[in-house]
């Protein structure tokens, strides 16, 4: 067996407390790639993006951003609109990603927030659509000045909670995300899927996916149990 096999094996068991936590969406409780990457495509070529056929979007980016830069002449809510059309009609292949609907019914509402580079109505469209609740407390691309890797989301959602950033942690998938999350004094724990282990270094622990993070709820806060792989 190789040693990169015999390293993706090895996990630690992590016990930690925290007040809240702050969950991003896409890639961490919904798995929404083949839609993100078709309709991107799509909206690029629309707009007459170079190399549309093959453009890969930046994962746990604003939309609006995104926009901006690829065609800064347009309008941009004009733009901002077409893309978020395309994907709440594009939800052929979305999926919620293992053990995240458990995970989410079994935690007190008041002590989890979502965090996500969507606009509301692309927020709100899928997790309909995946049939995943939806939280009492959500912060969205549209309700920020500046998204990821900005600390403003996740400082809005620790403030939106209220619990200090560092009471906090931030569930990520995304590079940007992460950034995001330790700029805001949050801890941060990181899922695989999206992006490959040695992409996540900046996060306080790498767990494979979500199905081991057991959560116990008290009336001083929450226990997280999980395996991390480094």
């Amino acid at each position: 067996m190789s040693e990169a096999i015999l390293t993706e094996q090895i996990s630690v068991p992590v016990t930690v407390s925290a007040k809240g936590i702050l969950f991003d969406m896409d890639g961490v409780l919904i798995s929404s790639i083949g839609s993100v990457v078709r309709c991107w495509r799509r909206w690029a070529e629309i707009y007459d993006v170079p190399n549309a056929e093959t453009y890969t979007v930046p994962h746990g980016v604003r939309a609006i951003d995104i926009v901006k830069s690829l065609r800064p002449d347009i309008d941009p809510a004009e733009g901002l609109k077409v893309i978020e059309d395309m994907e709440l009609l594009d939800t052929a292949d979305l999926a919620v990603l293992p053990g995240v609907k458990e995970l989410l019914l079994s935690l007190p509402p008041e002590r989890w927030a979502i965090v996500t580079s969507a606009t509301s109505r692309l927020l709100l469209g899928r997790l309909a659509a995946a049939g995943l609740p939806i939280p009492e407390r959500i912060i969205s691309a549209d309700m920020v000045e500046r998204g990821k890797p900005d600390p403003e989301p996740y400082r809005r959602g620790a403030e939106l909670l209220g619990f200090a950033p560092q009471d906090c942690i931030v569930v990520e998938d995304a590079p940007s995300g992460l950034g995001a999350g330790v700029a805001a004094g949050c801890r941060v724990l990181a899922v695989l899927g999206t992006h490959a282990l040695e992409e996540l270094h900046a996060a306080s622990w790498v767990a494979e996916s979500l199905v081991g993070l057991k959560v116990a709820a008290s009336a001083g806060g929450l226990e997280l149990q999980f395996s991390s792989l480094r």
